[in-house]
């Protein structure tokens, strides 16, 4: 029993700031939730257990791919609305391009006949 008490006003001491101290003795700054090198090559995870550096490797190897294939599947997305904004446009530029041909043809036709129609009158005035 004596080595109970002696115990617990040694940690009674531990625990109460002293009079010279402006802070309270804290167990420490880290979250619970860091994980903590062991001598053993193992780590504590965040639930407690242990796991060792390959698995905890493996976790941040799976971690980065998932986080690279979502960055493909971004800019997969974004190179399909690209490639559809730009069959659209594809689309518009071939309506006028089909536009302009038909007008240009009819131009064509027009100045034909006129050029007939100006080649028929300087035949009627040099007779």
């Amino acid at each position: 029993m004596r080595k109970t008490s002696s115990l617990t006003k040694i940690l009674r001491e531990a625990a109460l700031p002293d009079g010279n101290m402006l802070t309270v003795n804290r167990r420490t700054t880290y979250p619970h939730e860091m994980e903590q090198t062991q001598p053993t090559d193992r780590l504590l995870s965040s639930g407690g257990g242990a796991m060792s550096k390959a698995a905890s490797a493996k976790d941040r190897v799976d971690d980065a791919l998932s986080r690279l294939e979502s960055m493909v599947e971004d800019r997969l997305r974004a190179e399909q609305e690209r490639s559809e904004e730009l069959v659209q446009r594809l689309g518009r530029l071939e309506k006028q391009h089909d536009d302009l041909r038909r007008v240009a043809t009819e131009v064509e036709g027009r100045l034909e006949r006129a050029m007939e129609y100006i080649r028929s009158l300087l035949a009627a005035d040099q007779k």
